[in-house]
């Protein structure tokens, strides 16, 4: 997750230092250099420099209020994990574009999956409204697009992931004190450090909370004494991120926002009646009656226009990017049974539409270039595909999805 939000054991003994030339490896990790750990975590390496951090830490740690015992058990199953400096160096990826980024996160697919979802959580979801005034169909977005509803968390380990960034050095002050937050988390039994996974940067459970954003806003549901983001049961997740929304200023009654038929007028914030006036209509359900709204145009003319109210900045606060607060917005629509947006995005730069792309990814998966799914988003397993396919038969190896590749595909 993101700086937005995201925001116990038995010790080993005061003995072990953690120094940098005795620190043992976590067990998962030892034999070769570079071997996975267990889980699906990233590889672990041995790193003098890193097991001097550690030795600096407990002591800070220590003086925070964190027991050696929680630190010892913590960092005996932690490691140097390169990996998750190489994602932090490679965050400036490709902006995708809305509608690349609305096929990814809230595809027919993951639709489908929440109003299952939404369906089988129903009572849970209806309860958190209630108390917090956050939808039960927005919970079950942010939920359907941090974590795939809960098939995603993550099998990093929070302590080797923030620890990791933290003596790497590049936000030392920020990851430290992540760090620290998982130590407290840890310490209060919320968890324990074999179940403490998560992404690269340290964001965990169902709904992605990093461990500052937990130890603030996160909440017991259930009313057993654990505030427990990771289990197989997502009612505290989902609770937790009900109540950060709410905290956050989320206006109970009123809608993130809606796709809007806006012809010719100019993008800007207004008071919903006057964009009534201008003659802005609601694509789908209703304009809203009062507040103000802004129009914007994330793909200019050539894709929709939405209209966005308060609560599209209060998403903001999970993430601010702009794609993933129309995401959030799109797909909780889509639970709550609105079709897909009625604008289209039109053809791309290669003159291919998102229908035209999906089906060059089925042909050429069907004549043997596996594209890893058909989605019409072409990432580097579709644009590998389509050079394997030239190079198979003598064509100039571009990886460009063009009409003329389609219809050699037939």
């Amino acid at each position: 997750m993101r700086e937005t939000r995201r925001g116990v054991l038995a010790g080993m003994g005061a003995a072990l230092t953690l120094a940098a030339c005795g620190r043992r490896m976590p067990a998962a990790a030892s034999g070769a250099s570079g071997a996975p750990v267990a889980g699906g975590a990233l590889p672990v390496e041995p790193n003098p420099g890193w097991d001097a951090w550690v030795a600096s830490f407990r002591s800070r740690a220590l003086a925070q209020g964190i027991a050696p015992a929680t630190f010892d058990a913590a960092f005996s199953a932690a490691g140097f994990t390169p990996g998750v400096v190489e994602r932090d160096r490679n965050q400036t990826e490709t902006r995708r574009s809305l509608e690349d980024y609305l096929a990814l996160t809230a595809g027919e697919e993951r639709v489908a999956e929440g109003r299952a979802k939404l369906a089988q959580h129903g009572a849970t979801l209806a309860a958190i409204e209630a108390r917090y005034g956050v939808p039960a169909h927005v919970t079950c977005a942010v939920w359907g697009i941090e974590s795939r509803y809960g098939t995603r968390l993550g099998g990093i380990p929070v302590i080797s992931a923030t620890s990791t960034l933290a003596f790497d050095g590049r936000r030392a002050t920020f990851y430290e004190n992540q760090c620290l937050a998982a130590l407290r988390i840890l310490q209060a039994g919320d968890t324990t450090p074999a179940r403490m996974t998560g992404s690269w940067a340290g964001a965990m459970g169902h709904t992605q909370f990093i461990p500052t954003t937990y130890l603030a806003h996160a909440v017991d549901f259930t009313g057993d004494g654990r505030r427990d983001i990771w289990g197989a049961d997502p009612t505290d997740a989902l609770a937790s991120a009900g109540a950060y929304l709410a905290q956050m200023g989320w206006q109970r009654g009123q809608v993130w926002g809606l796709e809007v038929e806006a012809g010719g007028t100019p993008e800007g914030t207004r008071d919903a009646a006057q964009w009534a006036a201008l003659g802005v209509r609601a694509a789908q359900g209703q304009m809203p009656g009062a507040g103000l709204a802004t129009l914007i145009r994330p793909q200019g003319d050539g894709g929709p226009a939405f209209l966005v109210l308060r609560n599209f900045g209060v998403i903001g606060r999970y993430n601010n990017a702009q794609n993933y607060k129309l995401a959030v917005g799109y797909l909780s629509d889509r639970l709550r049974g609105f079709g897909p947006l009625r604008a289209g995005f039109g053809a791309d730069a290669n003159g291919l539409t998102q229908a035209d792309r999906i089906r060059l990814q089925a042909r050429l998966s069907a004549a043997g270039f596996d594209t890893g799914g058909a989605d019409g988003v072409l990432g580097p397993k579709s644009i590998a595909a389509i050079e394997g396919y030239e190079r198979a038969h003598g064509l100039p190896v571009t990886g460009r999805a063009t009409p003329a590749l389609l219809a050699r595909l037939g």
